[in-house]
């Protein structure tokens, strides 16, 4: 499996931005199709953004399309979430996934590899 770092999260105001990064190590990072997620305290881990293996196709939730932007650098073993325009319903444990699979996933289960989280925060 490829292990993952997050990085980036913070606390930041309502209407502000934040990246969040992931770097992976162990196995060839182009391989894996990666994806966000996130989760909220009492809420279940819930699907953010997806990306391919090469990068030329993405997919994202309804609630954050448009503000969020997924893309990779595969040169450099690292997948990037910028976050846009946030909203304090943005507040939440953001988890990095990767797997070994041909096409985008949205479903948590469909992934083997995860990082530990990076916490954002976002006030009103």
């Amino acid at each position: 499996q490829v292990q993952l770092v997050e990085s980036g999260g913070g606390l930041v105001q309502a209407g502000g931005s934040l990246r969040l990064s992931c770097v992976a190590s162990g196995r060839t990072f182009s391989m894996y199709v990666m994806g966000w997620f996130r989760q909220a305290p009492g809420k279940e881990r819930e699907f953010v953004a997806t990306i391919n293996r090469s990068g030329g196709s993405t997919n994202y939730a309804d609630s954050v399309k448009g503000r969020f932007t997924i893309s990779r650098d595969n040169a450099k073993n690292t997948l990037y979430l910028q976050m846009d325009s946030l909203k304090p319903g943005d507040t939440a444990v953001y988890y990095c996934a990767a797997d070994r699979r041909i096409t985008i996933a949205t479903r948590s289960y469909d992934y083997e590899s995860w990082g530990q989280g990076t916490q954002v925060t976002v006030s009103s």
